[in-house]
């Protein structure tokens, strides 16, 4: 891979450019994405052009930037985050008419959760999740589920890299983490009151998928009002149960591991059999074609 002189790759730079937006900044100029990025305008006008060319990014009438629609359509061929954000859908629709607050989808990023989905109403309680947003594990439910299911050597990791305390009550050292870690463990959920603001709790539980192992956290934010939780565990649990049914539906049909073209449509569109099968058709023709043959890797 080609580097720079400083040693950061090519690709590390424009990685940083992209990262210069986020939800609070979908706009930027050149020179808030050099700013934003901390690297020299010559260097960015250069990059921000070789994405605009490849239609990462766009540049929109007043002469700002915005992140291309490309990188969704590159996401969407994804039979991960995306794949299981269309599964779930339908049980988070469910949890959330019962709930008339927050409730959210989130997966394992590094040291973050990433959040993937989100159903909120217009008066729920103050919440800081956004689609495509990270907060860090243990300060959030989602994320204390997912810490709790991870591998021992990302714990530590986390422990040593430390993490905000936004609240008196945010978890803090590495002690109280880790046997907060245990009892999600026992417990099969997690709650987190006023970790992130006083008013709002979290309450969450593993999303297990098709082979034993914790794919996501689902969960809601509600009134931190000293409420029983239970009725909100109950209710994600019986959701949590229905994604994995799904997800075993599109990656094991029939309890038998699909071909990997197929899994990776299924698990995309949640398509019928028979959806599948004519998108096999397609292959050697255009339009379609394209898509099927992006997952099936020709």
């Amino acid at each position: 891979m080609a580097r720079g002189s400083a040693g950061e790759s090519v690709l590390h730079k424009h990685l940083r450019v992209l990262q210069a937006f986020d939800a609070l900044r979908p706009f930027l100029t050149l020179t808030e994405i050099a700013d934003a990025s901390s690297m020299p305008l010559s260097t960015t006008h250069r990059l921000v052009a070789e994405l605009e060319r490849e239609g990462l990014l766009e540049r929109m009438p007043d002469r700002s930037y915005r992140l291309g629609v490309r990188l969704w359509e590159f996401a969407s061929r994804t039979p991960g985050a995306l794949g299981l954000r269309e599964l779930a859908r339908p049980w988070l629709a469910a949890v959330h008419a019962r709930v008339r607050q927050h409730t959210q989808l989130g997966v394992l990023n590094g040291h973050d959760v990433l959040f993937i989905e989100r159903l909120s109403t217009r008066d729920a309680v103050l919440n800081a999740t956004l689609i495509g947003g990270r907060t860090p594990l243990p300060v959030s439910s989602s994320g204390l589920v997912l810490l709790a299911h991870a591998a021992p050597e990302l714990v530590d990791e986390v422990i040593a890299a430390d993490w905000p305390a936004y609240t008196a009550t945010t978890i803090r050292g590495g002690d109280t983490l880790r046997a907060k870690l245990r009892h999600i463990r026992a417990d099969g959920f997690a709650v987190a009151d006023g970790y992130i603001h006083e008013e709002s709790r979290g309450i969450a539980v593993p999303v297990m998928g098709p082979h034993g192992i914790v794919y996501a956290a689902i969960g809601v934010v509600v009134a931190n009002d000293g409420a029983s939780p239970q009725p909100a565990i109950e209710l994600l649990t019986m959701a949590a149960a229905g994604i994995t049914r799904a997800l075993e539906e599109a990656y094991l049909p029939d309890g038998t591991a699909a071909p990997d073209a197929a899994r990776g449509i299924r698990a995309l569109v949640g398509s019928s059999q028979r959806s599948l099968d004519y998108f096999a058709s397609l292959e050697g023709k255009s339009g379609l074609v394209h898509e099927w043959s992006a997952v099936n890797g020709r």
